[in-house]
């Protein structure tokens, strides 16, 4: 079943993936080419029909895509550095600068991610670059509190005291025994934010605070079919499949790794 779902997982995100890729070097109209009429439905030309711009979707779908992946990538790249790095100075920490930084960390967790992400592109200003920088500060308050957790308990075991006895310096301990024992954790937990961060960014965009126009945001494309979605259904299920797709994908991926890395999980199934 793990693998099943791992696989599934990956063929998902991998077409999804393949057909942003494609994307770049092939697309079917350009972008702002408004020439297919209203709301035409899907047939000849325009396989998923138009907009009521009258600009082709599945190529507005595939520019939604680029931006999908594009936010996932950034925010779990800046989440990630981030959060790993003040994980593992928490970790390293005095007791009681340990302490501040868990009770920080907790009051960040306790904001909902959204709405973390909302002030902070308030103040930013609608932009890819603000709704990535955004998602991905409120990921790293979830990814340090973990960091810190997993680094308490590699240094409460015993080879890092024989490790400290014989002389190894803290950075070798770091990158010879705390890294390697806390990487397959917090691979698994990014590939799940990534998933958040890919619905974070559409609903920020829905709301008006994420990727402005014309840039054709799944959670933008979602907010202008609303009106239309009686006479023109395609125009709104096609970016809504689309981002549960690659959300189900995601998540159905960091399943499969988490069953990998944790051997207690493999052996129970």
């Amino acid at each position: 079943m793990r693998r099943l779902h791992l696989a599934a997982g990956l063929v998902l995100v991998g077409v999804i993936g393949g057909a942003v890729l494609l994307s770049y070097l092939w697309l079917p109209f350009a972008p702002d080419d408004t020439g297919g009429g209203r709301l035409s439905p899907p047939g000849g030309d325009h396989w998923l029909g138009t907009d009521k711009l009258g600009r082709d979707l599945f190529t507005q779908l595939l520019i939604g895509g680029r931006i999908a992946i594009g936010t996932a990538l950034g925010a779990v790249t800046v989440g990630g550095l981030l959060g790993v790095l003040f994980g593992l100075l928490a970790g390293f920490a005095a007791r009681w600068l340990d302490d501040a930084v868990a009770v920080t960390l907790d009051i960040l967790i306790a904001f909902p991610t959204l709405l973390l992400a909302m002030l902070i592109v308030a103040g930013f200003g609608a932009s890819l670059g603000a709704a990535v920088l955004a998602i991905g500060l409120a990921m790293a308050a979830i990814v340090a509190r973990l960091t810190r957790i997993l680094v308490k308990q590699v240094l409460s075991r015993d080879y890092i005291t024989a490790a400290r006895i014989s002389g190894v310096s803290w950075p070798r301990i770091v990158l010879t025994h705390v890294l390697p024992n806390i990487w397959p954790v917090v691979l698994v937990n990014l590939a799940l934010q990534a998933g958040l961060a890919v619905l974070a960014e559409a609903s920020l965009s829905y709301l008006g605070l994420g990727t402005p126009p014309p840039n054709a945001s799944w959670g933008r494309l979602l907010f202008e079919a609303q009106g239309t979605v009686l006479t023109a259904p395609v125009a709104a299920i096609a970016p809504g499949l689309a981002l549960v797709a690659l959300v189900v994908g995601i998540n159905l991926t960091a399943d499969g790794l988490r069953d990998l890395a944790d051997p207690t999980r493999r052996r129970s199934r």
